[in-house]
């Protein structure tokens, strides 16, 4: 059994009282290391919601698309804290999928664990272009705000990040 249990359980627990607990409620939890998302989450640069969102989101339109809310960020917890789950129950109300500094994500989907599993694909595949490009010394520039509003507009996305 993982160290994160707790945080996992309350997520479920705080995701079904919000929902009403209805029979026919579903959710699914997803707990992940990918490589370039828990990589960034080392550098100071990224270690805020804004700029972490700013930089990924920037890089393929579907990610606006799916994770219009953007990616929360928590700063490093020991795992399996009560700090941890407290900090991750209360980002996960507002976002998606939350990166936690130096160990991994947790994303959650109230349709099912393949939904909650894309989510972390797409953050992850954002996180490894802002990675190439960090390794290309940041040549790109990846969509524009007026761009990535474009979409926001053609889809009815409601996002409050650009």
């Amino acid at each position: 059994m993982t160290s994160e249990f707790n945080s996992h359980l309350a997520v479920h627990y705080d995701q079904l009282c919000a929902s009403g607990g209805s029979d026919g409620d579903f959710h699914a939890v997803i707990h992940a290391q990918p490589v370039h998302l828990t990589y960034l989450s080392h550098i100071p640069r990224y270690q805020d919601t804004t700029a972490l969102n700013t930089h990924l989101l920037r890089w393929q339109p579907e990610t606006i698309v799916n994770l219009p809310e953007g990616i929360g960020f928590l700063p490093f917890e020991v795992p399996g804290s009560q700090a941890l789950m407290a900090r991750n129950v209360a980002a996960l109300r507002r976002h998606r999928v939350v990166l936690w500094a130096k160990h991994g994500v947790m994303a959650r989907s109230d349709i099912s664990v393949k939904r909650a599993a894309d989510r972390v694909e797409y953050a992850e595949t954002a996180a490894r272009y802002e990675c190439l490009n960090l390794s290309l010394g940041e040549p790109a520039e990846g969509l524009s705000v007026a761009e990535i509003r474009a979409i926001c507009a053609a889809f009815s996305i409601q996002q409050e990040i650009f």
